[in-house]
């Protein structure tokens, strides 16, 4: 199943995707006397998600296709982020060796490189990327995002699925002259505002055959800057996921931002995108703001 968060009259409100387009949540508990969330947040936070996907997976997708004449077109579709405020959002930096080479420093080997990204940073598809005022040297990183389903601690890595709601793209900026400055201003370089695109739909773990053959690509005005497949992480999906619950519990909603085949500078005029196998693209123009004041 997949999900996507879009707005409507003024609400952003969570909605299935189907063959023929976006079906609101609402207007499926009205037509199939559902009593389902109509916030995407809460169908994870609750564990209506899980639910729902196996009503999906057990005929519903069949119940679906006959509110068609609801569907919203994708490309009549007005996106929001999946969700504004996960309590945790965690970015692992350098996950694939060739982007080491980008900042010229070695991959991390013993343990991931972590780093927080506020809430603050978040927008949607086709929201606008700032660059801020205090960088000149700004980049866009395609990267693939896990989000978690359940509260959990101490995850063991072959039981990661157990708690994971799906998969999405994300493109995640960070202002790389400052970390140039000082490696210990990550989490200033990486906290702008508009930082953290994250959408449009959130895929369920049973539409992915195998997530380690999944192709990641960063994207730059149409044209693939670089691309890298998820088997060549040096810390995959599972691990990140029974990491990252043996730090801090994890709770539902939580996103993990897996890393980047490369980061592309980006500057005023700019489309940013991320690419991954079978998953709806992510496209955020961009402005600087330094030209734009």
């Amino acid at each position: 199943m997949r999900l996507s968060t879009i707005t409507m009259n003024g609400a952003e409100v969570a909605s299935i995707v189907t063959a023929c387009g976006l079906i609101p949540v609402a207007t499926v508990n009205e037509k199939l006397s559902k009593q389902w969330s109509t916030n995407l947040f809460e169908l994870i936070q609750t564990g209506q998600l899980e639910a729902m996907n196996d009503w999906y997976r057990a005929g519903g997708k069949a119940e679906l296709e006959g509110l068609s004449q609801y569907a919203i077109p994708k490309h009549e579709a007005q996106y929001a982020p999946l969700y504004r405020h996960p309590r945790k959002i965690w970015g692992i930096g350098l996950n694939y060796v060739e982007h080491a080479g980008d900042l010229a420093e070695k991959a991390p080997t013993v343990y991931p490189g972590t780093f927080p990204k506020y809430d603050t940073t978040i927008i949607g598809p086709n929201d606008i990327i700032k660059i801020p005022v205090q960088s000149e040297k700004t980049t866009a990183e395609g990267e693939l995002g896990v989000i978690f389903g359940k509260k959990c601690k101490d995850v063991e890595e072959k039981d990661w699925l157990s708690v994971v709601a799906g998969y999405t793209t994300i493109i995640d900026m960070t202002a790389e002259d400052i970390l140039r400055i000082n490696p210990r201003y990550l989490t200033h370089a990486k906290n702008f505002d508009t930082f953290f695109s994250f959408g449009p739909e959130l895929v369920t773990p049973d539409e992915v055959e195998d997530v380690m053959k999944l192709k990641v690509a960063t994207v730059i005005n149409g044209e693939i800057y670089a691309q890298n497949i998820v088997s060549n992480m040096t810390f995959p999906p599972s691990y990140l996921v029974s990491f990252q619950s043996k730090v801090a519990t994890m709770l539902p909603g939580d996103v993990i931002s897996t890393g980047t085949p490369r980061a592309v500078h980006i500057k005023d005029g700019d489309v940013a995108e991320v690419w991954i196998d079978g998953f709806e693209p992510l496209k955020n123009p961009v402005v600087d703001l330094k030209i734009q004041k």
